[in-house]
């Protein structure tokens, strides 16, 4: 395949034992202020976001993100 032909891939990662969205926010985001960064990364990763977090209390302690987890840590490309 030609390099003409191929994509650009949007850059994600895989989550840190104990990660949360404020941790990767600070890490993968630090031009900005938490409250922000959180929100980017939840609007770009909807399939996270949306899923239940399970009670307080269980192995998840309330947190949707698991170790398998592609994270998306820019928005999605626009196509010309």
């Amino acid at each position: 395949m030609a390099a003409a032909n191929l994509s650009r891939v949007r850059k994600s990662i895989l989550p840190q034992a104990g990660d949360t969205w404020a941790s990767i926010a600070k890490r993968e985001l630090p031009k900005l202020d938490e409250a922000a960064g959180i929100a980017r990364l939840q609007s770009w990763n909807l399939h996270v976001f949306m899923r239940s977090a399970g009670p307080s209390g269980g192995p998840r302690g309330g947190n949707p993100i698991l170790p398998s987890d592609v994270i998306f840590v820019e928005p999605p490309g626009v196509r010309a």
